[in-house]
């Protein structure tokens, strides 16, 4: 899956909140200033090449929706980038945010039981 441009992934986010919308739909939830509506079509053209979108064609408008998952497009972009930045190691990973954000002893403990709980879950 090719990682989207912070545009697309604009979109995307919209799209996966309201699962399905038109470009007008899209535009009206986007904060001011508003792109124009070309602009919002053609980054949902090029979502659709990518194959991250889909559409319904209704009369003369299209209805779009996503067809991949917010989570499914998460683990790959966390998965490049984990890839990209710290060797695939999701422990440099970690202890690079740690140490950047200073986190106390406590902290990690606590987001090591939230890891474990949700591989336990999975």
């Amino acid at each position: 899956m090719k990682e989207l441009t912070k545009a697309e992934e604009e979109i995307m986010q919209h799209l996966w909140d309201m699962k399905k919308a038109f470009v007008r739909d899209i535009i009206a939830r986007m904060p001011a200033p508003k792109p124009a509506y070309t602009t919002v079509s053609t980054i949902i053209r090029i979502l659709e090449k990518k194959g991250v979108v889909g559409h319904k064609a209704i009369g003369k408008t299209h209805e779009y929706f996503p067809l991949v998952s917010k989570k499914e497009y998460t683990r790959n972009f966390m998965k490049n980038f984990m890839s990209n930045y710290f060797g695939n190691s999701f422990k440099e990973m970690v202890s690079f945010f740690a140490k950047e954000d200073n986190l106390s002893v406590s902290e990690l403990d606590e987001l090591m039981k939230e890891v474990k709980k949700d591989l336990e879950e999975e």
